[in-house]
């Protein structure tokens, strides 16, 4: 191992300054985390640029038309964590810019898998009304039922599409 590469944080040291962040992002904002809605908003701001009447016209999309996507907290978190994680990542020693997956898929395989795959969290996400951040985390703090009904089905989708992309492209 190479020894300019920093070991990983404990599981419980991570989660336990997870959790302070997260009260945190409580206390100071009156809000907890999330990222989904970021994208969302973004979307029905570019919409509104490029199909202004049908971005209006959805009903989804359309109430979101209240201004520029820079001007919400969510966006600026998310952009907080981007940069957090490249940070962190090139600090510790562990920033590598590669392709992961299965090696029979090859490279162009996998982006089509990954792009794959992160549609469809995106689209689950929002069907579910967030992301895990803002499911699991922010709604499992004050023990919400939804968060924890959102975590169940979401591990055991997780164990079913892992078992099958393992036995498929393996």
């Amino acid at each position: 191992m190479n020894a300019s590469i920093r070991p990983f944080w404990s599981p419980l040291v991570a989660g336990a300054a997870l959790g302070a962040v997260l009260f945190a992002t409580f206390l100071f904002t009156g809000h907890g985390l999330g990222a989904s809605g970021s994208i969302t908003g973004a979307t029905a701001w570019l919409g509104g640029h490029v199909a202004p009447e049908a971005t209006r016209g959805n009903d989804y999309l359309g109430p979101m038309l209240n201004g520029n996507p820079l001007a919400t907290w969510i966006t600026w978190e998310l952009l907080g964590v981007l940069l957090g994680a490249f940070l962190s990542a090139f600090a510790a020693g562990r920033f590598r810019v590669r392709v992961d997956g299965p090696t029979r898929l090859g490279a162009g395989g996998r982006f089509a898998f990954a792009l794959v795959g992160g549609v469809l969290s995106g689209f689950g996400a929002r069907m579910a009304r967030g992301c895990t951040s803002g499911l699991a985390l922010s709604g499992g703090a004050p023990l919400a039922v939804a968060a924890f009904v959102f975590l169940i089905g979401f591990f055991i989708v997780g164990l079913i599409a892992g078992y099958v992309t393992r036995r498929a492209w393996a």
